[in-house]
């Protein structure tokens, strides 16, 4: 999981020690230092300021000091007591133009004049139209901290994409419309380059995978399964296409990546299922099908997220109850196996999408609070739906019977019941895939992220 870096500037005119007529310092060092620990408590590592900000040179100094420092996913700025927005709004301006975060932080109270000093600033900045967070809340307020840690993360996302390169092996998958990217509007958007390779590189080196790296595997399946699958020639392909992700990811410098599966590789050498299992357990973002949107969605919540994901078909939809089965073609990460029984191992299964055939997850996901997102495009914009949700599992005595109910019962299912309204959910849900994530932060992580970066976020 994540840990953001922010920049922590407090500012004021009054400053250095500076009483009011009562003789109390305009800015309280003691409330400084809490909410300096409160922020580190909750993960936020903080670069500080040893300066005071109030005049143009020092506002200068201190957000060129933030801008050059690439550990830096955004700036605190701590209102102390009343400024001059003039003062600082420049050099404000000069460091949101890097595409690092901007937050204002005012701590509640009468005593040194330090709503004033937030409200003033918000209003500047709004007024010239930076982008930027306001927070009015104390630092002994969990859910007023968490608004702050949510952008720092948020942030920490943004910063992290600019420059990052998402890979895919082969092309669109299955015909797929809703997950096709255009390059320069990823690039314009999210500084992300995509790259691309056939996959006869893939089945290259696959088939050159060594006997001890295969070997040098099996102690991680069986702590995974708690055995090794049956040996032959389907399931080793499984394995070495595994190796084969891992060895050219690494290999060609990318990020992340989505694969195409089938048609294609999915026939030609094996089936896909096991591989992406793996490498979202190993904590890579994925996707199959050439899904760029998806393989995003997936990216975003694992790394603000300490549990791998899921992604699957939003296979069935109770409308009453609000219960969606998850139910993905073999693909989930085997660590999120629940109380029902640890992952197995099952066959793909579907010769129409992968005649080759290849080894797939069986598992019931564990039991959970989490979110349901996807990133889509709409027209050609950028959006993405996003809801609460809670993930169980069914009484041990119905679990056969609930698996049975799709006809593929030996693939990975989630159950999970969405807090939303379903019938918004569905008109703007803009593919089959749900993504899972674990973690009830993840909400605000996404919400903010979606502002920061100019996505609609849907919250049905």
């Amino acid at each position: 999981m994540i840990q953001p870096t922010a920049g922590f500037i407090v500012y004021g005119v009054h400053k250095d020690g500076l009483k009011d007529p009562m003789g109390q310092p305009f800015i309280d060092d003691a409330l400084v230092a809490q909410s300096k620990k409160a922020l580190a408590e909750a993960g936020v590592e903080l670069v500080e300021h040893d300066v005071v900000v109030a005049s143009k040179e020092e506002a200068r100094a201190a957000m060129k000091r933030m801008k050059d420092d690439d550990r830096i996913d955004g700036v605190i700025l701590f209102s102390g007591t009343w400024v001059w927005a003039a003062h600082v709004i420049g050099a404000i301006r000069d460091f949101a133009m890097t595409g690092k975060g901007v937050l204002i932080w005012t701590h509640p109270g009468s005593q040194g004049w330090r709503p004033v000093g937030g409200l003033v600033l918000h209003g500047a900045l709004l007024e010239v139209g930076i982008h930027h967070k306001f927070v009015y809340g104390p630092a002994d307020d969990p859910a007023e901290v968490a608004r702050i840690v949510s952008f720092c993360r948020a942030a920490h996302m943004r910063h992290w994409l600019n420059l990052s390169t998402i890979g895919t092996f082969g092309g669109r998958g299955m015909g797929q419309t809703c997950g096709v990217a255009d390059p320069s509007q990823w690039m314009r958007t999210f500084g992300v380059d995509i790259d691309s390779r056939d996959t006869t590189d893939l089945i290259r080196t696959a088939g050159a995978i060594a006997d001890d790296e295969l070997a040098a595997l099996e102690p991680r399946i069986e702590q995974l399964f708690g055995k090794l699958p049956e040996k032959n020639v389907v399931n080793e392909r499984s394995m070495r296409l595994y190796l084969a992700i891992k060895k050219l990811v690494a290999e060609y410098g990318w990020d992340w990546y989505t694969i195409q599966s089938f048609p294609g590789l999915g026939d030609d050498y094996s089936a896909t299922c096991f591989a992406q299992s793996m490498m979202l357990d190993d904590g890579c973002g994925t996707s199959t099908l050439g899904d760029f949107n998806t393989g995003l969605s997936v990216l975003l919540l694992t790394k603000l997220s300490a549990e791998p994901v899921y992604y699957g078909d939003l296979q069935h939809i109770d409308k009453a109850t609000g219960e969606i089965k998850i139910i993905g073609d073999g693909a989930c990460p085997p660590s999120l196996a629940g109380k029902l029984g640890p992952a197995g191992f099952a066959e793909h299964g579907i010769p129409t999408e992968g005649e080759a055939g290849g080894l797939s997850v069986e598992l019931v996901c564990k039991v959970g609070e989490g979110v349901l997102a996807r990133l889509g495009r709409v027209d050609g914009r950028f959006t993405m739906v996003l809801t609460r949700a809670s993930i169980f599992e069914p009484p041990a005595d119905q679990l056969d019977a609930r698996r049975r109910e799709c006809g593929i019962p030996f693939w990975p299912h989630g159950f999970v019941t969405a807090h939303c309204n379903i019938d918004e959910l569905l008109e703007h849900w803009t593919n089959e895939y749900a993504c899972l994530g674990y973690g009830e932060h993840l909400f605000d992580d996404l919400v903010d992220f979606c502002k920061m970066t100019g996505i609609e976020a849907i919250l049905p």
